[in-house]
């Protein structure tokens, strides 16, 4: 059952109804041992957090910033601040220094929550250049201070000044004082069109948010739910939220590289995910299917007809299953699907939510057939995640992005554009009121720049309007569906498709080096640099021909003609990704200029 609440108060709720119950588990800093901590537990140090704060002074709306990866500590800080009514911005902890400059100028920020050392020595240098900024608060107890910054504090001194509670009346009278239209966060941006931008979230959008994904989203307090994206995010934030609300147990996973280890230590339910996340599954699972004997081999691929027949021939379209399909999916489901999941620590699995970029059907119908019920969605920082999504019992499409989610009034506009309108949806950006009067038309629906439909009350996406490349042929171009083709491939990691104003597609991709390194080494390939192995024609003709395959659903002036191949991945430290990891192609393009032009050359 969801407790309908003011975020101020939730911890505090769920605590008299779960009291001793465990709400969070988590491992600190370097160790490899997981902690659990309880609804009574969790709501004492989220009353020392809004105690310590008065005690620094902080009034109403006004702001801190966590700049941090995920740990306990983050969710103490972010429901301490709201008990005091003091807005937190999320700060992706893989920002670079100019980025963290600008969010807290921007934000007028006075106190920085901060992780372990990088995030310490980032903030440190830029302290000097933050006119507003008094604190810089430190999670990690081993971070090593700088000699003479009388401005550090950590976390657990900090905590000190709460102890005993000694503000909390005056706590508990920013409690009453709280209300909806408060300023709750202040999400920036990842920019890939141009200046960050910070999102305005209210405590009125969280409770429609919540309340509208509690009626379609089958989470309740018996699940157990890992964290895998960064708080930062506004998917996995609003995911945390909801999960808290009904009670749900929170597996917080510090490191992002260590999430497939951490789900087989903790055998969590549920988990919220970005696409790539499960199309590193698919290429692992079908990788070893390929390594298997014979007879195994046969084995998987008939459960795995057996369980797409299933799950989404009949299920998905809300059919009742034949009874000689059903007692065959029992036995494939026991003796072979079961372990898949299994040896991903899904024990006991309930939902998995995706979204945050184009899934590709292949993936999809991969998880569905092994009984991964992967509820595919859309949303945006500016929906406060979840605009659509499946909703389990309704039929669903392998290929759509869901149902909407009550209280929000889609429409569609010039161009397909989607238009968004409802208590979900952002007053607009932060100190932006040019951007905010183009941002909302007259009618006050948001305008998404995503292209799409809506078809027996399903929401289909086409393509990101401002991504659309148009050829000199004239013919338009949608990279990102390219791009999903091609990364369910074993031998690449990350490509970009370039269109724009050229005669044909081509693409610039980084390749998954340990697997084409095994291939050279299988075909007798020398090479003494990735430069080399890169430049090699038989690994170039090999990834093409590949390439080739992936892209038959396609029309010939979609498909790709030539590609580069790349030594290195694309990164966020040289600007060619935002800190969610997409692509910012006017930097692509700018930085492989010589190498795309190579391309086109006759």
């Amino acid at each position: 059952m969801q407790t309908k609440c003011h975020l101020s108060i939730l911890i505090h709720e769920q605590s008299k109804k779960y009291g001793d119950k465990p709400a969070l588990t988590f491992r600190c800093f370097g160790s490899l041992k997981w902690k659990t901590v309880s609804w009574k537990q969790f709501s004492l140090r989220v009353k020392q957090v809004s105690n310590a704060l008065l005690n620094l002074g902080m009034k109403p709306q006004e702001k801190i910033a966590v700049f941090s990866q995920n740990c306990v500590h983050y969710l103490y800080t972010d429901f301490g601040a709201y008990g005091d009514r003091v807005v937190s911005i999320p700060i992706y902890a893989t920002s670079s220094e100019q980025q963290i400059q600008y969010v807290v100028n921007d934000a007028q920020v006075r106190f920085l929550f901060v992780g372990e050392q990088e995030q310490y020595d980032k903030a440190h240098r830029i302290f000097a250049l933050c006119p507003s900024l008094e604190r810089i608060i430190i999670f990690d107890d081993s971070v090593r201070i700088s000699t003479h910054d009388p401005a550090a504090l950590y976390f657990e001194d900090f905590i000190k000044l709460g102890e005993g509670l000694p503000r909390q009346s005056e706590v508990e009278n920013r409690w009453k004082d709280a209300n909806e239209d408060d300023i709750c966060n202040i999400l920036y941006t990842s920019g890939t069109t141009g200046e960050s931008k910070g999102v305005i979230l209210t405590y009125r959008q969280y409770h429609a948010a919540i309340e509208a994904n509690g009626k379609c989203v089958p989470i309740s307090e018996k699940d157990r739910v890992i964290n895998f994206l960064p708080f930062a995010h506004v998917f996995e934030r609003a995911w945390a939220y909801l999960s808290l609300s009904v009670g749900a147990q929170l597996i917080i996973n510090t490191y992002p590289k260590e999430i497939q280890q951490s789900m087989r230590e903790t055998h969590p339910s549920c988990m919220a995910s970005v696409p790539r996340f499960w199309e590193k599954v698919y290429i692992a699972v079908k990788q070893r299917m390929e390594e298997a004997n014979p007879v195994e081999k046969l084995l998987f691929k008939r459960a795995l007809a057996v369980g797409r027949k299933r799950n989404i021939e009949y299920l998905s379209q809300g059919k009742r299953v034949p009874l000689t399909l059903e007692m065959e999916y029992k036995v494939m489901n026991n003796s072979v699907l079961s372990l898949v999941r299994k040896q991903l620590g899904l024990n006991k699995p309930n939902i998995f939510p995706t979204a945050g970029a184009y899934v590709s059907l292949e993936v999809e119908e991969f998880a569905h057939s092994i009984g991964l019920d992967m509820l595919v969605g859309y949303g945006l920082t500016e929906s406060l995640a979840t605009v659509s999504c499946d909703h389990r019992g309704k039929p669903y499409t392998v290929g759509s992005v869901g149902r909407p989610i009550e209280g929000l009034e889609i429409k569609i506009g010039e161009n397909g554009e989607v238009l968004l309108k409802g208590p979900t949806i952002t007053p607009g950006y932060y100190m932006r009121d040019a951007i905010n009067a183009e941002a909302f038309d007259k009618d006050g629906f948001f305008h998404t720049g995503d292209a799409g439909y809506i078809e027996n009350g399903e929401l289909f996406l086409k393509e990101r309007i401002k991504d659309l490349f148009k050829t000199s042929n004239g013919k338009y171009v949608a990279p990102q569906q390219v791009e999903a083709l091609l990364l369910v491939d074993k031998y690449i990691d990350q490509c970009a498709v370039i269109a724009d104003q050229r005669k044909f597609v081509s693409a610039l991709v980084v390749p998954e080096f340990r697997t084409i390194e095994e291939w050279a080494q299988q075909h007798q390939i020398k090479y003494s640099s990735r430069e080399e192995l890169c430049a090699n024609k038989m690994v170039h003709d090999m990834l093409l021909d590949r390439i080739k395959t992936l892209q038959q659903g396609l029309a010939p002036y979609e498909q790709i003609k030539r590609i580069t191949i790349l030594p290195h991945h694309f990164s966020m430290e040289t600007g060619e990704l935002t800190n969610t990891l997409k692509l910012k192609r006017p930097v692509i393009n700018k930085i492989y200029k010589s190498l795309i032009d190579k391309m086109y050359e006759e």
